[in-house]
């Protein structure tokens, strides 16, 4: 089983640790995302190769063993956010790691125009200023549902909930002004 003092790693290092082009296609990614380090990348990274792996390993059953399993897989994806209910096994293989680093809370909070930069938003989240359906979240790399999307706020408790408060004001002239850059 394991000892339960040795946390199992959930993400897997690159094969090539000092492959010049991969270490700056991963320093855009984790500027672009406001990613704190490499790790919240390879665990993204990860977490991908499991799902297409699933969809591959579905791929090669026959298809009534795969119809069970097949809408399973899609209907969580869907519900995440990360392809529409209609889809197919096929679009889970062109997932990319752009996808579901778009799914970050981080990401979205900063989309929704609550923080001016990423590191601004996972600052945010950080504190205990921001809430889904009421209840605060304190991780920048939580993966909102689509439903969960809209109920997305300042909690009640924090001082920018206030619309009075110098930051809200400061963010309504800079969403007039142009707003977030991606």
């Amino acid at each position: 089983m394991g000892d339960p003092k040795k946390k199992k790693s959930k993400f897997t290092t690159p094969k090539v640790p000092y492959d010049t082009e991969a270490l700056m296609s991963e320093l855009k990614l984790l500027g672009s995302y406001g990613l704190r380090n490499k790790r919240e990348l390879w665990r993204i990274r990860t977490q991908l190769s499991t799902i297409r792996r699933r969809a591959r390993d579905q791929l090669s059953l026959t298809m009534a063993e795969r119809e069970i399993s097949e809408k399973a897989l899609i209907t969580k994806l869907s519900k995440q956010g990360l392809m529409s209910p209609n889809g197919r096994l096929e679009d889970v293989l062109r997932l990319s790691v752009e996808d579901l680093l778009e799914r970050r809370l981080q990401t979205i909070i900063f989309r929704k125009g609550l923080a001016k930069s990423l590191f601004q938003a996972r600052q945010l989240i950080a504190h205990g200023h921001i809430s889904i359906r009421g209840r605060k979240v304190l991780s920048p790399s939580y993966n909102v549902e689509i439903d969960d999307e809209p109920q997305i706020d300042y909690t009640p408790s924090s001082p920018y909930n206030n619309k009075d408060h110098p930051l809200r004001q400061d963010m309504a002239t800079y969403l007039a002004a142009g707003g977030p850059r991606d």
